[in-house]
């Protein structure tokens, strides 16, 4: 318990020193007269915005549109990736097509997904997905590829089926794959639908940044990435959390919730 306030005590004095290097580069220091806000202005606009609707009714859109792809990219590729690493066949016949889609980055897709789907929410969706899936497939496979060969053959021995065998021995030893992937996939996601508003149109806070940036509202502008910033801790942390939660009968995991 007192490791735990040491740590949360070093890391709010790290931010309140962040902050204060803010403070002083824009108002005394190099950065002063640019247009870069003070850390109280950015602070203050953001605030503000916390008591409008609009602002909120943005983080609902933005955070639905992660969920939305990220819940998609895991229903699709677990399954595929669990499919990959226990059938040759499967494997052989996906492996240049995830090879092929694993470099290419949502933004790529952005012009041609925004011209059939239009700038909407489904639009949002559809990249956040695009940039999960197979991520998550690809550690899926991983996991099953490094199922224990004796797990394996003690599964055989008391007599499992194939499909048995995957349910109560591969797919349990590949979860701590597929916990590490999704965790990884979650901030990325928010990113991800972040960028259809902000370069695609869409609604959510990647807009009202766009926005804000049009008028030439500097404070709101930096009011929202502040509030960008803290809904990717938020998030960051629920996905660990959730990890550990979930995950928490696992050796790797056990020392770790203890």
């Amino acid at each position: 318990m007192r490791t735990r306030l040491l740590q949360y005590g070093i890391g709010a004095a790290g931010v309140v020193a962040a902050l204060c290097v803010w403070q002083i580069a824009a108002t005394v220091g190099p950065l002063a007269g640019s247009p870069l806000p003070s850390a109280t202005s950015a602070i203050a606009a953001m605030l503000q915005l916390t008591t409008t609707s609009a602002m909120w009714q943005a983080t609902a859109v933005t955070v639905a549109m992660a969920l939305g792809g990220l819940v998609i990219a895991i229903l699709v590729g677990v399954p595929l990736g669990v499919g990959i690493g226990t059938s040759p066949l499967a494997m052989h016949a996906t492996r240049v097509p995830l090879e092929f889609l694993k470099p290419i980055p949502p933004i790529v897709i952005l012009p041609i997904v925004v011209l059939v789907l239009g700038p909407t929410a489904g639009m949002g969706v559809f990249l956040v997905f695009f940039g999960s899936f197979v991520a998550i497939a690809v550690q899926a496979a991983a996991g099953v590829f490094d199922t224990d060969p004796v797990a394996r053959a003690t599964a055989r021995s008391y007599g499992m089926g194939r499909g048995e065998t995957v349910w109560r021995i591969v797919v349990p030893s590949a979860l701590p794959y597929i916990g590490t992937a999704v965790r990884v996939a979650a901030p990325t996601a928010l990113i991800i639908a972040v960028v259809a508003g902000l370069l695609g149109g869409g609604p959510g806070l990647g807009q009202s940044l766009l926005l804000a940036q049009i008028g030439g509202n500097r404070d709101d502008l930096f009011g929202y990435v502040l509030i960008l910033g803290i809904l990717g801790l938020v998030i960051q942390g629920l996905s660990q959390w959730g990890e550990r939660r979930l995950l928490s009968w696992h050796p790797q995991y056990r020392k770790a919730v203890v």
